[in-house]
């Protein structure tokens, strides 16, 4: 089945890619691209990046924009996904989902208005098998946003590797967070990830956090030969 791919650029979308790629065609990745910063429904940190991840991963892209507004944001999607299906006949649509209600019932139900799929396979998967499995599959992620005690600056920028990983679960057993990041405590952006034939290196880049609520945005970034 050729599926289209709803990718932010972030770790639970390519990974969701990384994962359908292992038994069917990924014909395309379908990116919103959101005015809202505090969208509900999209990933909004660098997403505007994500065409340079689309071409490390050699898979067409369908960008969409949208003013972001709660619940008209997802007429946009669905243009997003009906583009998809004229242009590349997709029979399904693959989701980062994990444990999003929110996020899944809406794209479901966008799905079974066209009449194609919907898989999220990483739904309630476990977090820390989850979040060890990025690492040890060879993807590359850091830290790009975050929302919510006690994720300050100094999250920024970072590299998610194992370190990183039993701080979280020092974190979660502290403050009840979600290793994923699911609960929208922070977001991430992929820099490398195996089905990409070249890495992202960040050229320039800036940083702010206030009330534990910040980003991290890539100004400047290039593909390199891996």
């Amino acid at each position: 089945m050729k599926l289209g791919v709803l990718f932010s650029g972030g770790k639970d979308s390519a990974f969701a890619c990384h994962m359908a790629m292992q038994h069917e065609e990924v014909a395309c990745l379908i990116s919103i691209i959101s005015e809202n910063d505090h969208s509900y429904m999209f990933h909004t940190p660098n997403v505007n990046l994500s065409s340079l991840q689309a071409e490390a991963a050699g898979i067409p892209q369908i960008l969409v924009d949208t003013p972001g507004e709660e619940e008209i944001e997802l007429e946009d999607l669905k243009r997003g996904i009906e583009e998809a299906v004229d242009r590349f006949g997709i029979g399904g649509i693959v989701t980062g989902a994990v444990m999003s209600v929110y996020q899944a019932a809406r794209i479901q139900r966008i799905c079974h208005d066209l009449d194609i799929c919907c898989f999220s396979p990483l739904w309630y998967t476990n977090q820390e098998d989850y979040m060890q499995k990025i690492i040890s599959s060879g993807f590359k992620v850091i830290i790009a946003g975050v929302f919510s005690y006690p994720f300050d600056e100094r999250w920024l920028g970072r590299e998610i590797n194992r370190e990183m990983i039993d701080e979280l679960k020092i974190l979660s057993e502290k403050y009840s967070i979600t290793l994923s990041g699911e609960g929208g405590e922070y977001e991430s952006f992929v820099l490398d990830a195996p089905f990409f034939s070249k890495r992202i290196v960040i050229d320039e880049s800036e940083s702010f956090c206030r009330n534990y609520n910040g980003r991290f945005i890539i100004k400047k970034a290039h593909l390199e030969d891996k």
